[in-house]
């Protein structure tokens, strides 16, 4: 056969124009003749009728070529063929070819017209990728699925997608700006995470009954979409009020962003949000339900109108940067409830200028309130056991906080930045020093209580004093907190050379208060023990002054 083919394409070339003859370098392999590659000066470019196949990167980056006619005998279009033949204008694709190679057409920067004829069977990854003018298109129904076609054709604005294809794979239209009607056959059955996202001009769309998987952010960032429907016989999804929900409505997938209207009022059944309301403009106010118990990743990201929030004592977890870039949102209250904190959840919120954390929160996770400039104090309950790094990081305006004895790891660089920052007060012993810590917080200074250990002339680089509280305290984070071999004591804290009483009763409902010791606060500390506490059923204490 190669001899066979060696003596046609001798006859070939004889009969052709001497500059035809250096356009074209052809192969063949079982018979099959591949157009492997073309030389020539661009232009209108024709291709001979004998070959079946144009091979892989065979017009790669050919700027000069306006045209190309493929005839009939084609039946495959090899990978990054005609990638970045940035001056090719049209393509018609004869209905000969089955099969588009990844990137085929990919940077066709002047493609404004693609004609997909029905006997293409498959198109590859980023067949089409970033043809900016391409302004229509029909995928034909003969494809089962197809990959990240038509991604970044920023000037697509129809879509036509034939009934036969089964699937829309992840995205599959992504950045598409200027896509405004895409029709969804009902032979669809899935539609792949990113599908359709920042399609910023698609006002509305519908899912069919036969959708049985949307995956993530498959409609985020539709700037202008303003309602979602799905078909009433979908078994996997629902909408309600042009809100996507799962059939049972307990998860909240996709909020249209343009949907009419500031305030939301999320229904009772819903127990998890996806990153549903990112990027949201216009949602002002939000009502979670008791019924919530994940607030997903990026929830609320972006959400730059919105000034009010709510979160029950139902939810649990807090995504990673659920509410970053609320640049609205003033103040808000973390409930206890909340068992995982994402890192940047709150981050970028640079209105945000009170933040609640309640006790049974126990990490503040990376770069939680990072960039929150307008937060000017916060106070951190006890049963946080970590601060991440950057957690309050260029929180311009934080001038105190206050860490609790349980805190036992602050990262690097967790105040960085917080350049008024000047009370740093210490609740318990001195966690190990993380890197940076207070870096570019020149005025912080760090105040630990008297009894407590750990501590130096200075703490992460600032100096360090004591802090002396208005009335004197039991630190109940230290050793000798409790039982003892000696008796019952504890360590009692507050001003240097001060003198403190310690009284006892038997009784709570009608106590009678009897001084059992008094002292001095040598140092500005002391431990009280109570060596008779074991003659008492039950004996409670109180500490005053003289």
């Amino acid at each position: 056969m190669k001899r066979t083919w060696g003596i046609l394409l001798g006859l070939l070339v004889v009969g052709a124009p001497v500059a035809v003859r250096a356009q074209f370098t052809y192969s063949t392999n079982g018979g099959v003749i591949t157009l492997a590659s073309y030389t020539g000066s661009g232009g209108a470019v024709v291709i001979s009728n004998f070959v079946n196949s144009i091979g892989s990167n065979a017009f790669l980056g050919k700027s000069t070529l306006t045209s190309v006619t493929i005839p009939g005998s084609v039946t495959n279009i090899g990978a990054e063929a005609f990638y970045e033949c940035s001056g090719l204008t049209s393509v018609t694709i004869p209905g000969s070819v089955t099969n588009i190679g990844n990137y085929a057409f990919g940077y066709c920067d002047a493609l404004t017209n693609a004609v997909i004829s029905n006997g293409v069977t498959g198109i590859g990854a980023d067949a089409f990728f970033f043809c900016p003018k391409l302004a229509s298109v029909t995928i034909p129904g003969n494809i089962t699925d197809f990959a990240t076609v038509f991604a970044d054709c920023s000037n697509l604005t129809t879509v036509m997608i034939a009934s036969g294809v089964t699937s829309i794979v992840s995205d599959a239209f992504q950045f598409c700006t200027t896509l405004t009607s895409v029709t969804i056959p009902g032979s669809v059955t899935s539609i792949g995470a990113e599908a359709f996202l920042e399609c910023a001009g698609l006002t509305s769309i519908t899912i069919p009954g036969s959708v049985t998987n949307i995956g993530a952010d498959a409609l985020g960032d539709c700037a202008s979409l303003t309602a979602i429907t799905v078909d009433n016989t979908n078994l996997f999804y629902s909408s309600v009020n042009g809100v996507l929900f799962d059939k049972s409505q307990k998860t909240l997938i996709q909020y249209p962003l343009h949907r009419a209207g500031g305030n939301y009022e999320i229904p009772g059944s819903v127990t998890s949000i996806w990153d549903a309301f990112a990027g949201c403009a216009t949602l002002t106010n939000v009502m979670i339900g008791n019924s919530v118990t994940n607030i997903g990743a990026d929830a609320f990201w972006g959400c730059l109108s919105l000034i009010s929030v709510a979160i029950p004592a139902s939810v649990t977890s807090i995504g990673a940067d659920a509410f970053y870039g609320c640049s609205s949102l003033t103040s808000v209250t973390i409930p206890g409830s909340v068992t995982n904190f994402g890192e940047w959840a709150f981050a970028s919120c640079t209105m945000l200028t009170n933040a609640t954390i309640c006790n049974g929160v126990s990490n503040l996770n990376n770069y939680a309130f990072a960039s929150c400039s307008d937060l000017t104090s916060v106070t951190i309950p006890g049963s946080v056991t970590s601060i991440g790094a950057d957690a309050f990081y260029w929180c311009s305006n934080l001038t105190s906080v206050t860490i609790p004895g349980s805190v036992t790891s602050i990262g690097e660089n967790a105040f960085t930045d917080c350049r008024i920052l000047n009370s740093v007060c210490f609740e318990g012993n001195a966690p190990p020093q993380s890197t940076n810590v207070f870096e570019y917080a020149n005025n912080a200074k760090v105040y630990y209580l008297p009894g407590t250990t750990g501590w130096s002339n200075t703490f992460a680089g600032v100096p360090t004093a004591f802090w002396v509280l208005p009335n004197p305290m039991i630190l109940n984070n230290e050793p000798s907190m409790g039982v003892q071999s000696n008796g019952f004591g504890f360590m009692i804290s507050w001003a240097t050379n001060l003198s403190v009483v310690v009284e006892a009763c038997t009784n709570l409902g009608n106590p009678v208060w009897v001084p059992v010791w008094t002292n001095g606060l040598t140092g500005g500390c002391c431990c009280f023990s109570d060596l008779e506490w074991t003659n008492y059923p039950g004996r409670f204490y109180r500490i005053t002054t003289p």
